[in-house]
């Protein structure tokens, strides 16, 4: 399988990654995040969970050092020429190798980027890092370098994304379809997955989130399946996923007779959500966009049931979880760009009622304003 993008476009995100290292005076970046790895070069693999290390100088050349399972798939999904394996054996040291292969391209000494924040690097093998760091070469934390470049998606970026939404409409159309009562959500789940896979595309970075009676209230998936009572209440939050790109979606549908509350807490949350598409724009921070969110909510009455974040970034993401940086919280005052994609996500958790309702959809950043991705109606589904 080749890599997803043009030569081209790969050439271009290295070329951009050099010049971000050499503005910060780093010889060279240890990329742990898989995400980093994807966007760099297009390897794609789970095999992050391990300890593997791939080496961007600032000069424009890559290693990756990983386990032997992945050496094919490094060679199949990548551009990568120069992989290398450390061997699994009893006592054995990783970091040890990644030292070794440091060495072996002129990098004692230099100034080292390593991505800290990552789920490729735990804390134990993180030790291990450090130690044989430790008089070889002055390190920082460079975590943010390619995650701030990965932002700003390119056509063929968003392209991935827009069909990614695409199935996550396809998805919806399942629910809808098959929501009821007496239905087991099993079905409704197994229909929705079914629907982004057949159609092309890939599993989401975390699972579908479903829960039904009081479950609806987790926005987390569990475990254990339920079948619909005459009156319940469904929340659903899913991604389309294409070429790992994401696009996420979030419903709550209602079964049987549908609770007045429940009602209103739909119609602030599709205020919210349609405040938060106008408050987008270039330049725009994450603050205000919150507060879009936040200020219907809290007018309606609803601050003690609503979250301290309302969306977060859309992207190329691997697990445990499908939200990419940065996320849409109070005081954040980073701004948005044109074509960069987030998820807006509008959550009512009425604990004390046991009362759920959400509405949410991704939508990318325009010249002026912003593009809704999803061609689903906002209007209150009642089954």
């Amino acid at each position: 399988m080749p890599v997803h993008f043009s030569p081209e476009e790969m050439a271009d995100r290295k070329v951009r990654t050099c010049a971000a290292l050499a503005a910060r005076n780093l010889d060279a970046l240890l990329v742990f995040k898989q995400e980093s790895m994807y966007w760099l070069t297009g390897y794609d693999t789970f095999g992050f969970s391990m300890f593997q290390c791939l080496v961007l100088t600032a000069d424009g050349r890559i290693a990756l050092l990983t386990r032997a399972p992945d050496y094919g798939t490094a060679r199949y999904t990548s551009d990568i020429d120069d992989v290398r394996i450390w061997v699994d054996v009893e006592g054995m040291n990783p970091a040890m190798d990644l030292r070794a292969m440091l060495a072996d391209l002129n990098l004692a000494g230099a100034s080292l980027g390593i991505e800290l924040d990552s789920y490729g690097l735990t804390a134990a093998n993180w030790r291990m890092l450090e130690s044989q760091l430790d008089g070889f070469a002055p390190w920082e934390d460079a975590s943010t370098v390619v995650q701030e470049l990965r932002r700003t998606k390119s056509p063929a970026e968003l392209a991935y994304v827009r069909r990614a939404a695409e199935l996550a409409d396809d998805a919806w159309d399942e629910a809808t379809r098959l929501t009821a009562a007496g239905v087991n959500d099993a079905e409704i789940l197994s229909a929705m997955q079914a629907a982004v896979l057949s159609g092309g595309g890939d599993y989401a970075g975390n699972e579908m989130i479903i829960g039904s009676g009081p479950g609806a209230l987790m926005v987390r998936y569990t475990s254990g399946r339920r079948q619909l009572d005459p009156n319940d209440q469904l929340t659903l939050e899913w991604c389309g996923v294409q070429r790992r790109y994401h696009a996420a979606m979030m419903r709550t549908i209602l079964v049987g007779e549908p609770d007045p509350r429940q009602v209103h807490m739909h119609e602030a949350t599709r205020q919210a959500l349609l405040g938060c598409e106008a408050a987008i724009r270039p330049g725009a921070t994450m603050d205000e966009i919150f507060r879009a969110h936040s200020d219907v909510l809290d007018e309606h009455g609803y601050r003690s049931s609503r979250l301290n974040a309302c969306g977060y970034g859309m992207g190329a993401v691997y697990a445990p979880i499908w939200v990419d940086w940065p996320m849409l919280y109070e005081g954040n005052p980073l701004t948005v760009d044109a074509n960069q994609v987030l998820f807006l996500h509008m959550i009512l958790l009425d604990h004390d009622n046991q009362l759920a309702m959400t509405l949410g959809h991704s939508v990318v950043v325009t010249a002026d304003g912003c593009e809704r991705l999803s061609r689903s109606s906002l209007d209150l589904v009642v089954r």
